[in-house]
This record gives structure tokens, sequence and C-alpha cells, in this order.
């Protein structure tokens, strides 16, 4: 009797101590990397059993949150500036920053076969609206609007572009026929190494900025083991099993 009490109570200590090392994490998450972020938040919060709160926007909404006093403790951009300048702010953890994904920008509609593999609608012009995200705080919009400049049409096209305040908003323009077409972020579109409804153009890499998506504790996330296991989870090979297979390059 004594005995089964003994292995009763360690077992009930063990599982508090399990417990109590458990920790969540408070992420900022470009609207971008939704997919895979709600896929990888899964497994890591099976793996390690910590829990993470995901907060998905655009990285300049975030950047103006967390000067504000956001409680976010790890941040996932859609670029390379915006965390070195968190990071020179003085509001991350020093040489935690690192690329999770390198990200494509495609001309998506949500028809089939409506756009074509050179992205030759554009050109065509026969549409009506052209979704974009904004540029200012979206840095798929920025690439967006340097694709046009790239191709001489962003004069042409300015009247017919319609700005998503994040690629989500942008993506939905789409998705709903509010826009013909429009610029998404390729892991919108694609999993498993296929686009998953309508037609698109991936755009070439030199039309624009690269897209480097990096990522980093924020000071709030100093003392939060959660944190930095997180950002050791995504620095690993499962993590980029499931990154690759929305679209991503590491």
């Amino acid at each position: 009797m004594i005995a089964s009490l003994q292995r009763s109570f360690l077992i009930l200590s063990l599982a508090c101590s399990g417990t109590a090392l458990a920790e969540q994490v408070q992420v900022a998450v470009a609207a971008n990397f939704t997919a895979p972020m709600k896929a990888l938040a899964a497994d890591f919060e099976k793996d390690t059993g910590h829990t993470l709160k995901a907060a998905y926007g655009a990285t300049g909404q975030f950047y103006a949150q967390i000067h504000n006093g956001a409680p976010f403790e790890v941040f996932l951009a859609a670029d390379d500036s915006t965390p070195a300048k968190l990071e020179r702010e003085g509001h991350a953890v020093p040489g935690s920053r690192f690329t999770y994904a390198i990200g494509t920008l495609a001309l998506w509609s949500a028809k089939e076969g409506y756009v074509d593999r050179q992205g030759l609608v554009l050109r065509d012009a026969a549409f009506q609206h052209l979704a974009v995200a904004n540029p200012k705080t979206a840095p798929y919009g920025l690439a967006a609007l340097q694709t046009l400049t790239r191709l001489g049409l962003k004069q042409a096209l300015a009247k017919k572009l319609v700005e998503g305040q994040n690629i989500a908003q942008t993506h939905q323009f789409v998705a709903s026929g509010n826009a013909e077409l429009g610029f998404v972020a390729l892991s919108q579109i694609y999993q498993n190494g296929r686009i998953t409804g309508g037609s698109a153009w991936l755009v070439p890499s030199e039309m624009h900025d690269p897209i480097r998506q990096d990522a980093l504790i924020l000071s709030k996330g100093k003392d939060n083991p959660a944190a930095r296991a997180l950002v050791e989870y995504l620095r690993g090979a499962k993590a980029a099993e499931v990154i690759r297979a929305y679209g991503y390059q590491l």
C-alpha cells in the first residue's frame, strides 16, 4: 500500500513538474506565413510541451505595435530589414535573429487558366482590378510594385490597383473575386508541390528585392524558455520540411 502511494506521488510530482516547465510564447507572424505557422504550432506544442499564441498581420504594423509595448516575445517578419532595425533599436535579444524562410511572389487568379505562366496577362490589361498589399507595411506589396516597375507597367496599371492592408487581405480580394488577379505570397496558394487552385505566374526572383524573412526573440521574450524553444524549433529539420512544403526556400 505504501509503495503504491509512493508511486502515485512520484507520478503526480512529475506531471506537476512538466506542467511548471511548460510555458506559453506570444508570437507576431507575418501574414504570408499564416498557414505554415499553424501547421508548425501544432507540432511545436506536441514536441516541446510549450504552447504558442500567434497573431498574424503586416510586418510594418507589427513593428509599430512592438514599439508601443505589444506583448510579443518572438517576431517572424516578412523581411530582414525590420527585425534588423528592431535589433539595432534595442527591442530584441542580440544574436537571436536568423532567416527562417525566403519567400516567392506569385501573380494569382482564382480562375483556372486566367493567369499564364509568363505573366503576359498584365500586359493585356483586360482586367479591372489588380490586388497588391500595402507596400509601406507589407514586403510582398513592395515586391509587387518593384515587379511592375521592372516590367514598365507601374504607371499604366496604377488606376487598377486595389490595396490590401496586408497580404492576407490581398489574397482575400482575389479569392472572393473582387479583384480578377493579384500579387500574393506563393505560400498562400501552394502546398506539397502544386498550386492548390486557380492559375498563377511565379514571379522570377530577379524582378524584385529578395524576400528574406527573418525571425528573432524580442526583449519581452528574453527570459521565456518557450521563446528560445520556438526559435530553435524553427531552425530544425522538421520545421524545414514544413516550410518547404509551402513553397518557401531556405
